[in-house]
């Protein structure tokens, strides 16, 4: 079987950058490795909880810039949507993805009473 490139997922609809209430919730990175130094990346996943990724390539959606990562989060305890955007490559991607898996998981487990299986808790 076959493993799908982050690149090749088309989601559906679309969230925007940043926060509609709030200016300046949309942090640019340099790089892949600079989002890793921060407490987006390596902070409590329930506080920091990222509800959506996009990874744009160009012609991908009429997008036409670089390729791109962009991350959507919301940070629970304070109500603060914020997303994260910087430059990616194709070298990026398996660290991108055991990432987004970890994330996944938190969503999982919110979710996992309704859902059923191995973390049903209802």
């Amino acid at each position: 079987m076959r493993i799908v490139q982050l690149w090749e997922i088309e989601h559906p609809y679309y969230a925007s950058e940043g926060n509609h209430y709030k200016a300046g919730l949309h942090n640019l990175f340099a790089s892949w490795a600079k989002f890793t130094e921060t407490t987006l990346y390596d902070g409590d996943r329930d506080m920091n909880l990222l509800y959506r990724w996009d990874w744009r390539k160009p012609g991908h959606h009429e997008w036409d810039g670089t390729e791109t990562l962009l991350l959507f989060f919301i940070l629970q305890r304070k109500a603060i949507a914020c997303s994260a955007e910087m430059p990616i490559t194709e070298a990026d991607e398996p660290a991108v993805r055991a990432w987004l898996i970890s994330c996944a998981a938190t969503v999982r487990d919110t979710w996992a009473p309704l859902l059923g299986g191995e973390n049903d808790r209802g």
